[in-house]
């Protein structure tokens, strides 16, 4: 079945008693026991929902994992990845990663004994230079947050494995929809699912996908022991919007390819970051200085931190996103404050170049002029 089906086809014909097309939010936190030893499957809402199951079972599939894992955000996907580690571990990331993530890793899993060493992962070789006898796990953006690098999965999944290394993918960028890393080799996907796959900028999610029972076993001991699971009303409107995914990936992509045109013709953007696919995309301006009067003049774009829903958000990643990330790290990776990135979103392309064009304009006039 394709996948565009399976996405409309989430949770149609689970619920038996009525027949619902759109299946049910469950609220109840609790669940009767028939009688002493006995269960219906739900006992407690943190172990298991039936709203959550349906969502989980249906990020499993679509991605080709063994079982799925909703959490109440992307950074509290990462967190209970991260609980599959011990102190001494030695873990490899890529080089730019988003702020959020670098902020985990250095500031609260390097107090519990974790080591991080930050490369440009774009194959096995890259992987291969780095290894340590102590690393356990590679830990991979692609495509990157915001340098758009991309990585051979399969080719680094395969060093890995050699290894005895986990490969872990940060699929949220391309969605399940462009790129199934479970599929390419990789032990691990995750998604910030406040992004592609709940497409909305209105609920607060993240997923996980394993492969491997013995895997799968350990990452829902920690999801149960951690508990910081989705709720039965966010994972309602996360198989909502993942109804739609396809149609909104192919017109992120339509509309982001309009935008790089635009973008590489444009005299004042020096530098412009796209992986070919999505509506992501990273540039750079010709000068820092036209950067507040870009943001001060957008109308239909908005200068917002969050990315991938329907609406389009521009985001200044020195001051936002990566604002944890020490300036000389920032830097030596590229996210310079000449950065800007883009979610494109699913409005007419042509409204969005031209909302773009006519604040860079009126930023750069503002700075001949000596306005404010």
């Amino acid at each position: 079945m394709d996948i565009e089906t399976k996405l409309v086809q989430i949770g149609n014909r689970r619920e038996k008693e009525t027949g619902a097309i759109s299946f049910p939010v469950t609220f109840s936190t609790a669940f009767l026991h028939p009688a002493l030893g006995e269960s219906t499957g739900f006992d407690y809402i943190r172990t298991k929902n039936p709203t959550r199951t349906v969502l989980e079972e249906a990020i499993a599939e679509i991605e080709g994992g063994d079982r799925g894992f909703a959490m109440s955000s992307g950074m509290a996907a990462i967190h209970v990845i991260m609980g599959l580690f011990k102190p001494g571990d030695h873990i490899i990331a890529s080089l730019d990663l988003y702020g959020g993530t670098y902020r985990l890793f250095e500031q609260v899993w390097k107090s519990y004994g974790l080591t991080f060493s930050y490369v440009n992962l774009r194959s096995g070789s890259d992987l291969q230079d780095h290894l340590l006898p102590e690393t356990t796990a590679v830990f991979i953006e692609t495509p990157t947050n915001p340098m758009m690098i991309t990585a051979d999965i399969s080719s680094i999944a395969s060093v890995a494995k050699k290894q005895g290394v986990l490969t872990i993918v940060d699929n949220t960028f391309l969605s399940p929809y462009y790129q199934k890393p479970i599929l390419e080799g990789a032990d691990i996907s995750f998604h910030s699912a406040t992004k592609y796959l709940g497409g909305h900028n209105d609920v607060l999610a993240g997923l996980i996908v394993s492969n491997g029972q013995e895997l799968s076993d350990r990452l829902f001991f920690l999801q149960n022991s951690i508990g910081a699971v989705l709720g039965p009303m966010d994972s309602w409107l996360l198989i909502r919007g993942m109804k739609t995914l396809a149609l909104r990936m192919e017109r992120h992509t339509e509309n982001a390819k309009r935008i790089v045109s635009f973008l590489k013709e444009h005299p004042l953007i020096t530098d412009v970051l796209y992986a070919g696919l999505g509506g992501m995309v990273s540039f750079r301006v010709k000068d820092a200085a036209l950067v507040p009067g870009i943001l001060r003049h957008l109308r239909v774009i908005s200068f917002a931190e969050s990315l991938g829903g329907v609406e389009s958000l521009l985001t200044y990643p020195a001051v936002q996103t990566h604002a944890d990330v020490p300036k000389e790290v920032r830097d030596s990776v590229g996210v310079c404050d000449r950065l800007l990135r883009f979610s494109v979103g699913v409005e007419h392309a042509q409204d969005l170049v031209e909302d773009l064009r006519c604040a860079i304009e009126a930023s750069e006039l503002q700075l001949r002029t000596g306005e404010v």
